[in-house]
């Protein structure tokens, strides 16, 4: 630190901890009493088996929270969009940009984009009539796994439906809406994968093309020593860039979402 900052940052530490000293100080002053809550666990027995039951679906909810990132990944469009982005950014060969926080919230962003139908249809027909009593909570949680199923049955695959009735000696239902919600979602994940595989090997070629062209111009130059990517990441960006990529990747997932798997 050059030497006429040091008095000027010393100042200034000094002035920062008289301030909070003295915002402390008020704070205590002017408080004014609370009453806090008093919360205690009791292990003991219970007459009365209404209790009981309330206490389960409590920690059943705790632990569906628990879930609850897990859920998102697995039931929505998440798996594919986020895997894609990656990929997308491994064959530009720009390291950690975007950064991962970018496109992972851009992957959120788009699946609720995706999944507001099914959400919309889940608060109108089950969250709602439970929240006014009008449905038990066995039959808004029946209600919720309707559009649920129909988005990842209309996503998956036949052949990974039967891989999961085979491994699980299921008798096939007549109807792909009669198909265990427990066979439907491993079915849908699998799915999910292949077809995120699938668009990151399309996205991927073009920029392997553009890199086998680099290498070959510089080897025909004599400079072996130059490694490619150097030069060909300008060209990849600024490809990207003229096309509107991501315009069209965005674009893209969303419409294979709305036509189908």
């Amino acid at each position: 630190m050059p030497f006429g900052w040091k008095p000027t940052a010393i100042i200034f530490a000094f002035i920062m901890v008289v301030f909070a000293g003295t915002v402390l100080n008020s704070a205590e002053a002017n408080a004014a009493p609370v009453d806090l809550p008093k919360i205690s666990v009791e292990m003991g027995q219970e007459g009365e088996p209404q209790k009981v039951v309330g206490t389960i679906k409590i920690l059943f909810m705790l632990t569906i929270l628990t879930l609850a990132p897990t859920i998102l990944i697995t039931m929505t469009p998440f798996t594919r969009i986020v895997i894609v982005f990656f990929f997308l950014r491994q064959a530009m060969g720009t390291q950690q940009t975007p950064p991962n926080t970018v496109l992972i919230a851009l992957a959120l962003f788009l699946t609720f984009f995706i999944m507001k139908p099914a959400l919309t249809t889940i608060n109108d027909e089950a969250l709602q009539p439970y929240m006014n009593e009008e449905l038990s909570q066995e039959e808004a949680i029946e209600l919720a796994q309707i559009p649920l199923k129909t988005f990842m049955l209309s996503q998956t695959r036949e052949n990974d439906l039967a891989l999961f009735f085979n491994i699980s000696d299921t008798p096939k239902p007549e109807t792909r809406k009669d198909v265990p919600f427990y066979i439907v979602l491993p079915s849908y994940v699998i799915s999910e994968l292949k077809t995120a595989f699938q668009i990151g090997f399309l996205i991927y070629l073009p920029f392997l093309i553009l890199d086998m062209v680099i290498a070959s111009v510089l080897m025909a130059m004599g400079m072996m020593m130059l490694p490619p990517i150097i030069i060909s990441l300008p060209f990849k960006i600024m490809l990207f860039v003229l096309i509107d990529g991501w315009n069209l990747v965005v674009g893209s997932l969303v419409k294979s979402f709305h036509g189908g798997g």
